[in-house]
């Protein structure tokens, strides 16, 4: 069959060129986007090295503070325990004091007061428990006897 169509034909150099055409575009859009995710790998590392370095930054903190902390307990420690010694001295210092007064008050012939109350009571109870074991079992045996 023979060609109908009114239109030469084509000559093969022109999609050649139209190719080197499209093929320059396409090569400067490839170069852009090495020179972009040059700078971005740039940017990525710098990133890292800042997380690197405000992590080091934080754990030398943490470290400072952890310290500090250690000190500040074993100062408290130390305090409460002087505090428990003083209190224990203050005690000690106070009940001798109490027991040198009564002493001196028996020396003048005066009991303490709070003594005397107690004897009273506990010879009160003994009154009580020496009443309460005679009761009614005695009872029925001297009737029993009777």
């Amino acid at each position: 069959m023979a060609n109908t169509d009114s239109t030469p034909p084509l000559p093969v150099t022109a999609p050649l060129a139209s190719k080197k055409e499209n093929i320059t575009p396409v090569n400067s859009k490839i170069t852009e986007l090495n020179e972009s995710r040059a700078e971005l790998r740039n940017r990525i590392q710098g990133l890292k090295q800042d997380l690197e370095s405000w992590r080091s930054k934080l754990d030398t903190q943490v470290k400072i503070y952890q310290n500090e902390l250690s000190d500040l307990k074993k100062t408290l420690n130390v305090e409460v325990e002087q505090l428990r010694s003083e209190f224990q001295e203050l005690r000690n210092t106070l009940q001798q004091q109490q027991e040198d007064v009564t002493a001196s008050l028996s020396n003048l012939g005066l009991q303490d007061v709070s003594g005397d109350a107690k004897e009273a009571h506990d010879s009160k109870d003994s009154k009580k428990d020496e009443g309460a074991h005679s009761s009614p079992i005695e009872v029925d045996e001297t009737e029993a006897e009777n």
